[in-house]
């Protein structure tokens, strides 16, 4: 398989977007917006459809997050604690909210899915917070589409701005993405404080 072959990363895109998409609402480090990002730089060099990634990344978004959220509404999430992996998981979670913000609401389940970690932050508040499923769905959904519109978008703009090869287009495209939500993150951080909601003394309890 060549890597740097733009054909067979355009026959293959659309079996890596739910897998990876879908990861990274559990797994942050996983790298969602890369492959999305990809997706959209190898529709500008007319070897992906467009379309396509964005309704698949979409999608897989808003899959993720429902999973993500049930586990914690319904307090499933004292099965994984069973699991060295499980426990770590839980100290991510912590961690992401403490960085990303206290907020559960419906805005914020839009937006802070656009700064590092704040996917699996939001997601995981609304849910020990006792969210609306409804509510949550809907704004899960929409945030899922302005997210998939934005990171696909970013990667066809940089690709047919620059006619690179793809792969550099979506290097360059996840840098600048990077940079707006490093910047974003900052601005979030500092209006709404960085303490967790979940209470200390219950440091995995939920």
């Amino acid at each position: 398989m060549d890597l740097a072959n733009a054909d067979t990363w355009g026959s293959a895109i659309y079996f890596w977007i739910v897998p990876i998409v879908l990861g990274d609402a559990i797994f942050p480090p996983v790298p969602s917006e890369m492959v999305v990002i990809t997706g959209g730089a190898l529709s500008a060099d007319g070897r992906a459809n467009v379309f396509l990634v964005g309704i698949l990344a979409a999608l897989a978004s808003w899959i993720g997050d429902l999973v993500v959220f049930q586990l914690f509404k319904r307090r499933l999430s004292h099965v994984l604690d069973r699991w060295s992996w499980g426990r770590k998981f839980h100290s991510a979670v912590h961690q992401a909210i403490a960085k990303a913000g206290r907020s559960s609401t419906y805005g914020a389940i839009i937006g802070i899915r656009f700064i590092p970690g704040g996917r699996l932050a939001t997601t995981a508040a609304a849910g020990i917070a006792n969210v609306s499923t409804r509510g949550f769905s809907f704004c899960a959904a929409l945030g899922g589409t302005l997210w998939a519109v934005w990171s696909v978008g970013l990667g066809y703009a940089t690709g047919s701005a620059t006619r690179l090869p793809f792969w550099a287009s979506s290097l360059i495209g996840v840098g600048v993405g990077l940079v707006i939500g490093a910047v974003i993150g900052l601005i979030v951080t500092r209006r709404r404080g960085n303490r967790s909601p979940v209470v200390e003394d219950e440091e995995l309890d939920f």
